[in-house]
């Protein structure tokens, strides 16, 4: 893959990380929320001063901001990846698209999870009661303090579990995505016009972007539950399995899915939306 292959890849994740955060931003919070360990403590407190008659002003805004475009490196390492497995492997196979799958995830999530650690404590930061909201930079400092460089690193291997939503993910795009262009191959005949089938294309990929994702977390849900809880601030959770463990132990089977509704909710238009805009990005520069 040359070059300029690889920066259209990295801009058209990048725009398709960004519109679809854009979109369906306080949906992420809420569904940190719900995961977090402190959401029976928050319920209850938000009951108690409503008896007694005080006002509860406990709301928290967070910008997606530029954090979304480094979905722009999952996207790269993808292409990169699966354009050099296509000449090991028999071309677009369920074995590229996994292995391509699983490559990008690794990549992301080692590049940015110290990233996406300080994104969840500003969601979870608890202070807004009157005082100036946590910072950033502040949080940074904070991790950094208490427990120095491999601070910013919690929650990593419970990233590293959730390749395999990745994974299921991709490996069934694609193969709809492939369905939908072997349609498209055999319908070459019809007299339409090329711009309605190129926009019928992309709607079938929003779709199938949708279904794909709908699928991959509903099965690998409880990655996201843990994978939150490493990353709170003083808490017991150690490892990846301590913490699965613990919850099932402590809160029940349902508490690995804390928060589901919400994040399908959340993710599939996030998903289509970032999917199909990546797709019409690379289209258009290709074009």
């Amino acid at each position: 893959m040359s070059q300029r292959d690889t920066l259209v890849h990295l801009f058209a994740g990048g725009c398709g990380g960004t519109v679809g955060a854009i979109l369906t931003c306080p949906l992420e919070v809420v569904k940190t929320r719900l995961q977090s360990s402190s959401v029976m403590v928050y319920i209850s407190e938000v009951h108690l001063n409503t008896v007694n008659g005080a006002s509860v002003n406990r709301v928290t805004r967070v910008s997606p901001g530029p954090l979304h475009c480094l979905k722009a490196i999952y996207f790269a390492a993808y292409s990169n990846c699966k354009e050099k497995l296509n000449n090991i492997f028999s071309p677009d196979s369920t074995q590229v698209h996994m292995i391509s799958a699983g490559v990008a995830g690794f990549t992301a999530i080692t590049t940015t999870n110290p990233i996406w650690l300080v994104k969840t404590r500003l969601q979870l930061d608890a202070r807004n009661r009157g005082e100036k909201r946590m910072s950033a930079f502040e949080c940074v400092r904070k991790v950094y303090r208490s427990d120095g460089i491999k601070g910013f690193y919690r929650g990593m291997s419970a990233s590293y579990a959730g390749i395999s939503e990745t994974v299921i993910h991709f490996v069934i795009y694609e193969s709809i995505k492939r369905k939908i262009l072997e349609y498209k191959t055999g319908s070459a005949m019809d007299n339409e016009d090329e711009s309605a089938k190129e926009a019928s294309d992309f709607v079938g990929m929003m779709m199938a972007a949708a279904t794909s994702k709908t699928c991959a977390t509903s099965i690998a849900y409880p990655h996201e539950v843990v994978r939150t809880r490493l990353r709170e601030e003083g808490t017991k959770y150690r490892s990846f399995f301590q913490t699965l463990s613990l919850l099932v132990r402590e809160e029940g089977y349902g508490s690995l899915y804390r928060g589901l509704t919400t994040h399908l909710i959340r993710q599939i238009p996030n998903t289509a939306i970032m999917m199909s805009t990546y797709e019409v990005v690379v289209y258009l520069l290709d074009g």
